[in-house]
């Protein structure tokens, strides 16, 4: 007789503050042995500075979690709108820099690629 395995259901709770999310057109990624690091900000025209305003830490399993979810829902995006177009690190021109070369975007492309 097989055994049912129990699924423990999570609530997860949104506050006021949080709902409102923000926005990110920039993301910095490094990593060490332990963890995945995403810092995220927003590059505006004609400023040469970009403040990270939100920094997410996660164990690498967890990274490659995420990096699957968000393959999947980026996935069922394009089936429904199209394919998404990314720019490259080329396209921040029009933002009036060049990020540095050493810089890991978290580009679509990368994304969408098979795993």
């Amino acid at each position: 007789m097989e055994e049912k395995k129990k699924v423990q259901q999570i609530n997860i709770e949104l506050d006021e503050k949080v709902s409102g999310g923000e926005y990110a057109n920039f993301v910095v990624v490094t990593h060490s042995p332990a963890e995945v690091v995403m810092d995220f900000t927003k590059l505006l025209p004609g400023v040469s500075k970009a403040k990270v305003h939100s920094r997410i830490i996660m164990a690498p399993p967890h990274a490659k979690a995420y990096l699957m979810a968000l393959t999947d829902n980026l996935k069922k995006f394009e089936s429904k709108y199209g394919e998404i177009k990314t720019p490259g690190q080329e396209g921040f021109t029009e933002f009036g820099v060049k990020p540095p070369r050493f810089v890991l975007f978290l580009a679509l492309a990368f994304l969408l690629r098979p795993i």
